[in-house]
């Protein structure tokens, strides 16, 4: 039997992916926090809060006494966090709102080992070719942006309006995998 690494603080589909492809065991909890912004909250400063209270968070479920992973992904533009859409209309607006233009997607990842944190936050630039109003209907349709920050998935169909990204393509997708193995070594699990 493998021995568990660590806790991950995440019921993301994507993030388990992300974490085993590097070859690391976890097991998973889904603690609830308030995901509120708070008032005047910068961007970059909201998401790595958020990736701490769900580390933070990860050790109420923690019965194995393992490192817990927080982490968390934003969409940025014009210095307002996208976060996901509520519904049809919303999305839609989204989607427009990235056509033909770039933007921010932050994501921070902390790993809590009983007391201590150590966080780390990738920042990513994601250029969006311009999208008609009938592809982005016909994206809405396919289901995929319905619960995805920013109405879009890096992995999916989203894919095909992404002209080039500057950063991590991990980081976009939910967990940057270069400072999450940071992370990892730096409390001693070994990645390779």
């Amino acid at each position: 039997m493998t021995k568990l690494s660590v806790l991950l603080a995440s019921a993301s589909p994507r993030r388990q992916e992300l974490l085993a492809q590097i070859g690391v065991c976890f097991n998973t909890t889904a603690p609830e926090i308030d995901e509120i912004p708070f008032p005047g909250e910068d961007p970059m400063d909201y998401v790595v809060r958020l990736a701490k209270e769900k580390a933070r968070a990860g050790q109420k479920d923690n019965s194995d006494q393992i490192p817990v992973l927080g982490a968390d992904t934003i969409v940025v533009v014009d210095n307002e966090i996208l976060g996901k859409p509520q519904n049809k209309t919303h999305g839609i607006a989204m989607l427009r709102r990235l056509s033909g233009r770039s933007h921010r997607v932050l994501s921070a990842v902390c790993l809590d080992v009983k007391t201590k944190q150590r966080c780390q936050l990738s920042e990513s630039k994601v250029h969006f070719r311009p999208m008609s109003e009938d592809e982005i209907i016909a994206y809405w349709q396919t289901g995929e942006p319905a619960d995805k920050a920013g109405a879009y998935a890096i992995q999916g169909k989203g894919a095909i309006f992404i002209k080039r990204i500057e950063g991590s393509y991990s980081g976009v997708m939910g967990l940057p995998l270069f400072e999450t193995a940071i992370l990892l070594q730096q409390a001693g699990i070994q990645i390779l």
